[in-house]
């Protein structure tokens, strides 16, 4: 099942770098079909810390929706702690002062109404994919 969490992801990892999330041909495809069209550009950010492999805080804008893009960049932070026999503990926080139509998205509160499931979905494909080898988004 395609949920939607398919972007290409770019990072320029310096401070000031450019952080952009492409739409796959099959993600535009699928919005088309839903009646969306989005651009090219569906997430924009701007590198704010990178520390490979702790730390990484970008700033955060969807442009999926045009009420989406008309709200203030939002800021993500991501760390990495080591722990004992190769586990790592990654944290992910984003500050969604100001947005709070991206809130209810990255929420999954609006996920029955087709707007996917968030940080969530996210962070529970990549825990598929270091487990089993596989995305369950692709």
């Amino acid at each position: 099942m395609d949920r939607g969490y398919t972007g290409l992801a770019e990072y320029d990892l310096r401070p000031g770098g450019a952080y952009r999330v492409r739409a796959t041909q099959q993600f535009a495809a699928a919005s088309r079909a839903q009646g969306h069209e989005i651009p090219d550009v569906i997430i924009e950010g701007e590198v704010l810390e990178a520390d490979p492999p702790n730390r990484l805080v970008t700033t955060f804008r969807m442009l999926m929706d045009p009420g989406l893009a008309l709200e203030p960049p939002t800021r993500i932070t991501h760390e990495i702690k080591q722990g004992a026999n190769g586990v790592c503990a990654l944290t992910l926080t984003h500050e969604l002062e100001g947005a709070p139509k991206l809130a209810l998205i990255l929420g999954g509160t609006l996920q029955d109404q087709g707007a996917g499931g968030g940080h969530a979905w996210v962070l529970s494909d990549l825990k598929t994919l270091l487990e089993t080898g596989q995305s369950f988004a692709g």
